[in-house]
């Protein structure tokens, strides 16, 4: 039977997916990071929401998405063989902070716990927002080709 009401919501949702997929294969290394920290950052609004509505399936799958931009996106772009002291001690810093929000996400979900959404977004914002100071000239070499643009690894100092 047709629908146009779920043919023009799946249409819309392809133009909106290519709209975005455009959007990261152009983006600068710079850019993509600040994807991440915003599709995190939504995901745990999304999380707070479906936690209030007590939508237990929803909230765990926002939390997971949150929990894996975070650990296959957000840490996995550092340059682990930094090889200035300074930098390798940042990376470490951060991996730690992003472990630690990861596991307060966790926490959120078992215990269902708005507050501990608040305080890994809270964790998350101040980050984006250094994240956000940094001058896109200097904070980054060109990336890697291995896989693409979305395997790509970034350097801090350099």
């Amino acid at each position: 039977m047709y629908e146009p009401n779920i043919l023009a919501r799946n249409g819309a949702n392809l133009y909106a997916r290519v709209g975005l997929e455009s959007g990261v294969m152009s983006a600068s290394p710079h850019q993509i990071i600040t994807l991440l920290f915003n599709g995190a950052k939504t995901a745990i609004i999304m999380a707070r929401h479906h936690m209030a509505q007590g939508e237990i399936a929803a909230k765990g799958k926002a939390i997971s998405k949150a929990i894996n931009i975070i650990d296959n996106g957000l840490k996995t772009s550092f340059d682990v063989e930094a090889s200035d002291k300074d930098a390798a001690a940042l990376v470490a810093n951060l991996m730690a902070l992003y472990d630690y929000t990861s596991r307060r996400l966790m926490l959120a979900n078992l215990r269902n716990d708005a507050d501990l959404l608040d305080e890994a977004e809270r964790l998350l914002d101040t980050i984006s927002s250094a994240w956000l100071e940094i001058d896109p000239q200097r904070s980054h070499r060109p990336i890697e080709a291995a896989n693409g643009p979305m395997t790509a690894r970034f350097s801090i100092g350099a």
